[in-house]
């Protein structure tokens, strides 16, 4: 068990933040679109529930997440919350907004981009950012998808000499200055864990896919050198994006932001079936595993509508016997050494 408002430093920086957040993807409507009320409730039910960090990006809903949770935190004490935004994509206004394809999000706003890790496109997406968000600052700066998802191999090593001959710079002013306490990079894969990541120089690594319940490969590579290297891990998607909350028998589980394969989904019904012997939720099993690797500072799980946000902060809560993980590991669910919530 551990408390949602529980804050913890990131790195050696001197910006604490809580160690259960809040994810903006899904207000970006990646997987279906959100009612503007039902998505300012949504965040007025996660601040009443005492979430006190918010993480966004320019890319999610193509800039309508970024002015979804400023509306909402631009009304809040500024002291009492910390918010981190990405850069890497500068947004521009498409030639023909009639026609324009949104994807990958079903609704989103009607602005295209352009990847830009120089020193120039990092200041110009900082500060598309905070007027998105009605902020005049954030606390955190995220490289975005700096990996083979979104880069073709020879695009991703050219990015990457840019990040570190140009738009490191720009972070590191905008960090001396005070304009923001940290700097981190946005993981999507094992390699990027694993190799980008270790070129460089961050505080913290905003984790969404390698470091889950489903999967530990990253465990003695990159989650191992986050420890030796004193880099603090945000876990981004600990549900997996999706199937670890909805279950292997939803009508389309989603594993990867895609449909989840036939070898994931029956992975996920032998953990629901230890999960049952136990009595143990399985959204609690995933946010808790992940909270106690001893690089993971926070959890920021997305959510689309006000019961979903109450359902995740009532599982940190949920008590997980040592018997449940032990079975885990016994059945090769869960890497045997493996850190395990302390309680059990």
């Amino acid at each position: 068990m551990i408390s949602a408002s529980l804050r913890r430093r990131v790195a050696r920086t001197e910006l604490k933040i809580a160690a259960f957040g809040f994810g903006g993807a899904h207000l970006g409507e990646r997987f279906g679109t959100v009612d503007e009320q039902v998505s300012q409730s949504t965040l007025d039910s996660a601040w009443r529930a005492g979430v006190r960090h918010y993480d966004t990006a320019p890319f999610y809903g193509r800039g309508l997440s970024e002015h979804r949770i400023g509306a909402f935190l631009r009304t809040q004490p500024r002291d009492a919350f910390t918010v981190s935004t990405k850069v890497g994509r500068v947004m521009r206004r498409p030639p023909d907004p009639a026609s324009f394809d949104r994807s990958p999000w079903a609704g989103g706003l009607n602005f295209d981009f352009d990847y830009d890790y120089s020193y120039d496109g990092f200041m110009r997406s900082y500060e598309q950012s905070l007027h998105r968000l009605a902020l005049d600052t954030v606390d955190a700066l995220v490289i975005h998808d700096l990996d083979e998802g979104f880069h073709a191999p020879d695009a991703l090593e050219a990015h990457t000499r840019r990040v570190l001959d140009s738009g490191l710079r720009a972070l590191e002013e905008l960090k001396r200055a005070g304009d923001i306490k940290a700097i981190g990079i946005g993981i999507n894969t094992d390699a990027a864990l694993n190799d980008v990541a270790a070129r460089i120089p961050v505080d913290f690594c905003l984790v969404a896919m390698p470091y889950t319940l489903l999967d530990q490969a990253s465990l003695h590579l990159g989650m191992a050198r986050c420890v030796r290297d004193g880099v603090s891990v945000i876990i981004g998607s600990p549900f997996a994006s999706g199937i670890l909350a909805t279950g292997s028998q939803a009508g389309s589980p989603q594993y990867g932001y895609l449909q989840a394969p036939p070898e994931i989904q029956e992975r996920v019904r032998r953990l629901e079936t230890v999960c049952a012997a136990h009595g143990v939720p399985l959204p609690a099993a995933a946010l808790q595993f992940v909270l106690a690797h001893p690089a993971v500072i926070s959890v920021v799980p997305g959510a689309a509508r006000p019961s979903e946000v109450v359902q995740n902060v009532a599982a940190l809560e949920v008590p997980l016997p040592a018997a449940f993980w032990r079975d885990l590991k016994t059945q090769g669910l869960v890497v045997d050494d493996a850190p395990v919530p302390a309680g059990a």
